[in-house]
């Protein structure tokens, strides 16, 4: 691991002590995503209640800056600039504003954004089926599919794990202390030493943002930053 990428994991463990035992588990999640990133992979994301606002906050710190600001290569910058019109109607004029400060991001999906899609798997299909059913459409070898369920127990979370195992997806579960059955199904357990909700929630946020700045340096550092 690179020592640039290494220090985001000592500052989580220095900043919140009690989140030293899941430091074995974040270096092998990591690992996890950056072979699939690596390979050209995606990674799908599902969760319930809180844990989908967290699944929405993960995919916005991937496919877009978090703390980098991460500028498309000249070479593909260049190839959006020769497709763009000008004013009079012809390719190769000036980059609109908006399309000039575009990012480079990593491909991720919230299995909780397709509100359509999930109420017709609840009505046609079944509860549990919501975001199974994304992944078996989705999921490919090679993709990662994140987890979250504060309790471990969360059904709909733990069907989807048994699908992305089974087509060959790695798999990553973002969990509180209890034995839940979304375990079973993990390759990589990050678990929240509490098994108060709120408290797990907390500490996931701490987990996940480390792992974003940690794919993110991996991706588009070096990063330089002070220290807090």
């Amino acid at each position: 691991m690179k020592k640039g990428v290494k220090h985001h994991l000592d500052k989580m463990v220095r900043k919140h002590s009690r989140l030293e035992g899941s430091r074995p588990a974040l270096e092998q999640a990591f690992a996890v995503m950056e072979g699939c990133f690596r390979r050209g992979g995606k990674l799908l994301v599902c969760g319930n209640g809180g844990s989908a606002s967290d699944a929405e906050h993960i995919v916005g710190e991937l496919m877009k800056g978090f703390r980098l600001e991460r500028p498309p290569e000249s070479a593909a910058l260049r190839r959006l600039k020769g497709r763009l019109p000008d004013t009079a109607g012809f390719p190769g004029g000036p980059v609109p504003a908006c399309l000039d400060r575009l990012q480079l991001g990593l491909p991720a999906i919230s299995l909780v954004s397709q509100t359509a899609l999930v109420t017709a798997v609840l009505n046609d299909l079944a509860a549990d089926a919501v975001f199974a059913q994304q992944v078996l459409g989705y999921g490919k070898p090679g993709d990662v599919l994140l987890g979250i369920s504060t309790s471990g127990g969360a059904a709909n979370v733990a069907r989807a794990m048994e699908v992305a195992r089974t087509l060959g997806l790695a798999t990553v579960a973002l969990t509180g202390a209890g034995e839940g059955r979304i375990r079973a199904w993990s390759d990589v357990v990050l678990a929240s030493p509490s098994s108060a909700t709120d408290e797990v929630q907390e500490d996931h946020v701490k987990m996940y943002h480390t792992l974003c700045l940690m794919l993110e340096e991996e991706f588009f550092g070096p990063q330089s930053e002070t220290e807090g």
